[in-house]
């Protein structure tokens, strides 16, 4: 199989495991609560199972993220990654007691951790420029997810059966339905996944300028060829590359430049220095970014489904029919950056999801904290809160993900997605906690929100002139450029 059909079916891949987190989540959140009042748990217990699934992959991200950076390796991480995601959701479908069920959601989030691999890989593996679309692509994946996780809920709410001395009904069922998803997608990653590196896009880019230069000597046989298929030498032994010499050929011409990078086998983190990498104002700036926002949206979302419940009489059908027509906006919201994206600045995409993100927190702490009115207007409402907080998770989402690949080191890319990863896995754990235990005091609990979002938004003001990507960066493969 050749290395293009290779590279496109790992890609491939790789959105059917962002995929797959997407549809865990739209098909599970809707049920859990209801889940957990059958095994007579407190209402608190719903930010806890919450919370939980995001406390190991807070864990695990770095952790995954340190093995990839030192191996340059990613299929046998998500490969033994996945295995917790199927026997957390094996323990989600025997649920016996709450606690099993809590147990079940902290070991499938140590499968989330893989995602900081992934995230390193595909660092490694684009270019700046193209960063921004492919990680919107990617994202959108995962949201997709969440638009086709209510249509197997519709089916998974139907079951009603035996198997062995396990019950299969609406709560269960989920957790079989992923357990098995899971299984299968331990398959696609053996016989679709390949581990390649930036110097194999160097050999394949080498490989198609010797075949362009046979066949310009066939043309021309009386011709000398510029330059010769191994080896490109100028004065003083400097190598053209790749890309030059591609364009130099077109001139009629052979530019010298720079040697390219040799690889590196020492340590990806021989004089690393944490605080140097992260105390940047820069980076405090997207990492409060990834915080704040994901705090919020999680905290929002642990709170619609007992709101809907209280005023609207929500079951667990609407509530998937609800997650459906979100998944669909957000996924228009990912179509609409990745085209943004390519006309203006991330930092550009950052402030327009940042000042969408507060008209939704104005709008719910106004009209959702004590909603006034009949049934009619109560629910125009709340659907105005959800679709503004959605639409603003996009734009938030893809730019800060993208500069903060740009502006930390692409040597130990998998550790810092791990870190980015972490911060926004904490934000998960205290964000359903913080609506858990406040669903009956709604301005203290958006009141918090809204506070967050003003500090952010300063914060991104002031720092505004260094959201981009710095004049020297890292090479293709991960060696680190320098004046």
């Amino acid at each position: 199989m050749d290395y293009r059909r290779k590279r496109r079916l790992t890609f491939f891949t790789i959105g059917l495991i962002f995929l797959m987190s997407g549809i865990e989540y739209a098909v599970i959140l809707p049920t859990i609560w209801r889940y957990l009042q059958t095994l007579d748990a407190a209402p608190y217990f719903l930010g806890l199972s919450l919370s939980a699934f995001s406390f190991s992959g807070l864990l695990a991200g770095p952790l995954f993220g340190l093995w990839s950076d030192r191996t340059l390796g990613t299929k046998k991480i998500i490969l033994f990654a996945n295995v917790f995601e199927i026997v957390g959701n094996l323990m989600y479908f025997m649920g016996y007691s709450k606690w099993l069920l809590l147990g079940s959601r902290l070991v499938a989030g140590i499968g989330t951790g893989a995602g900081s691999s992934i995230f390193g890989f595909l660092t490694r593996n684009t270019a700046p420029e193209d960063r921004s679309t492919v990680f919107a692509a990617v994202m959108a994946c995962r949201q997709a997810g969440l638009l086709i996780g209510p249509a197997f809920n519709i089916f998974l709410r139907l079951c009603d059966f035996q198997v062995g001395p396990f019950t299969v009904n609406k709560y269960t069922s989920p957790g079989l339905f992923m357990c098995l998803l899971w299984i299968l997608l331990q398959f696609a990653v053996l016989f679709m996944y390949w581990d390649f590196t930036p110097q194999d896009d160097r050999r394949q880019g080498d490989g198609a300028v010797r075949d362009e230069l046979d066949e310009e000597e066939e043309d021309n046989e009386e011709a000398k060829p510029l330059v010769r298929p191994n080896e490109l030498s100028g004065s003083y032994g400097t190598v053209t590359s790749v890309h030059s010499r591609a364009s130099s050929l077109a001139n009629g011409e052979v530019t010298r430049v720079p040697p390219p990078p040799e690889d590196v086998s020492s340590s990806p983190f021989k004089n690393f220095s944490a605080s140097r990498e992260f105390l940047r104002e820069e980076v405090v700036v997207l990492l409060a970014a990834q915080f704040i926002t994901l705090f919020n949206q999680t905290a929002l979302e642990t709170m619609v489904t007992p709101l809907t419940q209280k005023y609207f009489n929500f079951g667990e059908l609407e509530n998937s029919i609800m997650y459906c027509i979100c998944g669909v906006e957000v996924i228009a919201g990912f179509v609409f950056v990745r085209w943004l994206s390519k006309r203006v600045a991330e930092r550009v995409v950052l402030a327009v999801g940042l000042i969408l993100c507060n008209i939704s927190c104005v709008w719910c702490l106004i009209f959702l904290a004590n909603p006034q009115g009949g049934f009619a207007w109560q629910l125009a409402e709340f659907i105005i809160g959800v679709f503004l907080q959605v639409l603003g998770l996009p734009f938030v989402a893809v730019a800060q993900v993208s500069l903060f690949s740009k502006i930390t080191s692409q040597k130990t890319q998998g550790f810092s997605q791990g870190i980015r990863r972490s911060v926004g896995g904490l934000a998960t754990i205290l964000g359903p906690l913080w609506a858990g235990g406040l669903t009956s005091d709604l301005y203290v609990m958006m009141g918090v929100m809204m506070g967050l979002l003003v500090l952010l938004t300063i914060m991104m003001m002031v720092s505004y002139e260094r959201l981009v990507e710095p004049v020297t960066v890292d090479s293709p493969t991960g060696a680190e450029s320098e004046d």
